[in-house]
């Protein structure tokens, strides 16, 4: 939906910079018009514990989670990790352990929860209290997923020929995955089949999913993937592959608001109640546009979705949808830990040598894709301004002109006669002309009741 015109944005709401930081404004007075594109009012779950039982009891995609689970069953609930947090999985991971306690008759030393890292670094004892909850952390086993353990099970090959290798805590055990939907630059929807691959499987088998995002034939994206592209997106058919191998006993797919509060609870067989919840997503986040802006401010939405880099260019990615060729493009994207990943920086260089694309077919990587997906989309821009904590340095490269305060960045803007538009919460809002709108839609058809 659009708000009410405003000539200025509140950067400590959009960035979420320290306390310590005064509050600092864009002045938009200048701009011809500024349009603020957030996502559609979403519903609040007001009764977690009432909304999850009924989920998981009457409101199932198949039968209710009781008769899928029984005494004496081993247990592994996947969770995503920290750097998706947004989602709350440790409010439902509480009720689920609960519930599979008092109306299951599982016992908390048969239950194992496995943080689905991919490739990301391992959670700390902290972190992983946090992401399971207190409750479930000090009765049930926490543990992170490792990529490179030797101990890795095989469980068959996806229709591409990948070799899914995947955590032994997730064969010969009933899985629950618990995961958080939101647009995903590479597979569609997050969520789902992805705690599977890449979540819980090896790096060979990670590395060869995700080699399918660039274009076999041209240096570029393969224009089959990209965010709410499904039908026949390599990726996402590989991953859904996978899943069906692991063959989860039931999955819980949640929707949060952008002000992270819980909107939608989807349960039952794993990938019906998934697509479910992205069609609710594409619903309330897929935000049609009547044309292209000259100036887009887009944030990240604070904590934990602008932690690093490599997390943070998500909101970049949905944001230049809204953007003219050549425009001028603000992102607000604070990054603490900087890049994120150990080698997303290293492809500055073969960026700089002209063969990055090359590069990156002779030795894949997930965080080289990232940056090259980043990259593509920052080309759109005629300028790109960030106001981060990053080193500019780091960041000069890839066409990205890095400031530590707001001064300097509206310094850089020339808005007289201009049109704007602000995304506070770049991270969930995907902007998308009406075709796209339409299209994007019906990958799902009509909602069905249940």
């Amino acid at each position: 939906m659009t708000r009410k015109r405003s000539t200025d944005i509140d950067i400590q709401e959009c960035h979420k910079a320290p306390q310590t930081v005064p509050p600092a404004r864009l002045d938009f007075s200048a701009a011809a018009s500024v349009n603020y594109l957030y996502g559609s009012e979403m519903p609040v779950i007001p009764d977690l514990d009432e909304a999850f039982r009924h989920a998981v009891e009457e409101g199932c995609a198949g039968r209710p989670l009781k008769a899928r689970i029984s005494p004496g069953d081993k247990v592994t609930i996947i969770l995503s990790d920290i750097t998706r947090f947004w989602m709350r999985q440790d409010r439902v991971c509480e009720l689920l352990v609960k519930y599979l306690e008092s109306a299951c008759g599982v016992a908390c030393a048969d239950i194992a929860v496995l943080i689905a890292l991919g490739t990301h670094r391992p959670m700390t004892e902290k972190e992983l209290e946090i992401i399971a909850s207190p409750y479930v952390y000090a009765r049930c086993r926490v543990v992170n997923h490792d990529c490179d353990a030797p101990d890795l099970v095989c469980v068959g090959q996806t229709r591409y020929g990948n070799r899914v290798e995947v955590d032994p805590l997730a064969v010969g055990r009933k899985v629950i995955v618990a995961s958080g939907t939101v647009h995903h630059l590479m597979a569609g929807y997050g969520g789902g089949r992805k705690s599977i691959l890449p979540g819980i499987s090896s790096r060979a088998t990670i590395r060869r999913n995700h080699s399918m995002a660039l274009d076999p034939e041209r240096p570029r994206s393969s224009p089959l993937v990209g965010s709410g592209k499904l039908t026949g997106n390599p990726i996402h058919e590989d991953m859904a592959d996978a899943a069906a191998l692991v063959a989860p006993a039931f999955g819980i797919s949640i929707v949060v608001s952008a002000q992270a509060e819980l909107s939608g609870l989807f349960c039952g067989d794993m990938d019906a109640a998934w697509r479910e919840s992205c069609a609710f997503c594409q619903r309330c986040y897929g935000r049609e546009i009547a044309k292209e802006a000259d100036v887009v401010v887009a944030s990240c939405g604070g904590f934990p979705k602008d932690l690093n880099l490599y997390q943070g260019v998500k909101s970049l990615l949905n944001g230049v949808n809204a953007l003219k060729p050549g425009g001028t493009f603000v992102f607000l994207c604070q990054c603490p830990e900087g890049g994120g990943a150990p080698d997303f920086f290293d492809w500055t260089k073969p960026l700089a040598q002209g063969r990055l694309d090359a590069a990156l077919r002779e030795a894949f990587t997930i965080a080289g894709y990232i940056f090259y997906a980043s990259c593509e989309s920052i080309r759109k821009a005629g300028r790109f301004l960030m106001l981060s904590d990053i080193d500019p340095a780091l960041v000069r490269d890839m066409g990205i002109d890095s400031y530590q305060n707001v001064e300097d960045i509206q310094a850089q803007l020339d808005l007289r006669g201009k049109s704007v538009a602000v995304i506070p919460y770049g991270g969930y809002v995907l902007p998308q002309n009406g075709k796209v709108f339409r299209r994007l839609n019906g990958e799902f058809g009509e909602k069905k009741e249940r």
